[in-house]
């Protein structure tokens, strides 16, 4: 029973990722209520091992109908990679506690600006070109890969909600590019968790194939119905995420 429910809260948390991020709004707590005495590192990268396959799998997705920009995204992916693993390196001597309070005020800010601009990320209209993009998406990949290492909660959301709003992209082609930059953020934290005996393998595969399954049915939605769809399924998803960080900053 702990397998199965585990496993679709896996597809589940793949079909949520591929649209708008946000997954580990799913797997993380299915993997806390299911094991409750198994160390926290531990569970984070089975949700890493799970996570990573199925970001992959709908980059390239994704790649196959939207034009993704690799001369800009492939630098920020390294940025991010980068980032990530700064970040993962600073929690351990840095505690990211004081994040818990502010994270839930920021992410209403994101909410109030997306439904005040009702014409944000509707048109892909890039708004930098050659160096200063790749300069301007890797920022965004380092800043957001460092805070994903560090902390994590709705790392996927301000990818998307960054590329909208400083790169100019529409809200389909942020979520297909934000996907290859969480791949390299999951990535790095995914080599900490290994070399730190954190994941458990045989948990690894079946949830990883159940990550891909819901990643592959995410994906062809959102390209079926385009940027207005992922826009409201942001707005859903970062909602959530508002009443999910204001819970446990100040009422767990």
């Amino acid at each position: 029973m702990d397998f199965l429910l585990v496993s679709f809260a896996s597809l589940l948390a793949g079909f949520i990722d591929s649209i708008v991020g946000g997954g580990g709004l799913v797997l993380v707590p299915a993997l806390f209520a299911t094991f409750p005495t198994t160390h926290p590192a531990t569970l984070f990268g089975v949700n890493k091992s799970a996570s990573i396959w199925g970001t992959a799998m709908a980059t390239w997705q994704y790649q196959r109908r939207v034009s993704l920009r690799w001369g800009t995204l492939l630098p920020a992916a390294a940025a991010g990679f980068i980032g990530a693993g700064s970040g993962a390196w600073a929690v351990t001597v840095i505690s990211p506690n004081f994040l818990r309070q502010l994270l839930p005020l920021v992410l209403l800010g994101v909410l109030v600006y997306t439904l005040a601009k009702k014409e944000l990320g509707q048109l892909h209209q890039p708004r930098f070109q050659g160096r200063a993009e790749v300069l301007a998406a890797s920022a965004v990949g380092l800043g957001i890969g460092f805070y994903d290492g560090f902390f994590g909660p709705g790392t996927g959301s301000f990818f998307v909600f960054l590329l909208v709003r400083w790169l100019g992209y529409d809200f389909l082609n942020a979520s297909a590019s934000a996907k290859l930059l969480n791949t390299a953020t999951n990535l790095a934290a995914l080599i900490l968790f290994t070399l730190k005996g954190h994941v458990w393998w045989h948990f690894a595969l079946p949830l990883a194939v159940a990550n891909v399954v819901g990643s592959v049915l995410g994906t062809r939605m959102a390209l079926k119905h385009g940027a207005g769809f992922v826009r409201w399924v942001f707005i859903a998803v970062v909602s959530t995420l508002i009443l999910k960080t204001s819970y446990d900053a100040f009422l767990r």
